[in-house]
């Protein structure tokens, strides 16, 4: 294991920077719920820093050699729930179609399935380039289609195609984890 690049105070910011969006989601979720019709700066401000700490907090944790275990389980775990979050209040707003709740929720409970069953064999989720990716493409769509009146269709095009991606960033993490699973058996 390489050693920390930073002192110890600062090795805490990746993961706080994910207690931070953890604890955002649901001040997302109250500004987002009050807004008019699933329309809100606030909300999408609040959503846009979500996003980017996101972005921040594994870029400072792989620089600064501080990767861990609550970390790797955390991280991809408040993104699916703030993306969740968001996905679910844009549908009962009639901002997202019900195959968009459908297939991102499905996606969502599909992976923290099989890694609640694949951890304990030893197989940790590393986030490859295409789930970045959608990730990064799913919360920029979804902070346009928050920001944007209903009736604005190019956030939506921008859903579809992160949709699409993380459905193959999915796909790719089920062939990862069943190889590893054929290989420990």
């Amino acid at each position: 294991m390489t050693a920390r690049a930073v002192a110890a105070p600062l090795a805490h910011v990746p993961n706080a920077l994910t207690v931070l969006r953890l604890l955002l989601i649901p001040v997302f979720v109250a500004v987002l719920f009050a807004a008019d019709g699933g329309h809100s700066w606030p909300a999408g401000i609040i959503f846009g820093v979500a996003g980017i700490t996101d972005q921040v907090d594994g870029f400072l944790a792989r620089r600064w050699h501080v990767e861990s275990r609550f970390g790797r389980v955390a991280d991809p775990l408040a993104d699916r729930l703030m993306i969740d979050a968001a996905v679910i209040l844009l549908w009962l707003e009639g901002r997202l179609p019900w195959a968009a709740l459908a297939l991102i929720l499905a996606r969502d409970l599909l992976l923290i399935a099989g890694y609640k069953l694949l951890e304990p064999r030893g197989y940790e989720l590393n986030v490859n380039l295409l789930g970045k990716l959608a990730t990064w493409v799913l919360y920029a769509a979804l902070a346009f289609t928050i920001v944007t009146r209903d009736g604005t269709d190019w956030p939506l095009w921008l859903f579809w195609t992160g949709l699409a991606l993380a459905l193959a960033a999915g796909a790719a993490y089920c062939v990862t984890a069943a190889r590893t699973v054929r290989r420990t058996a």
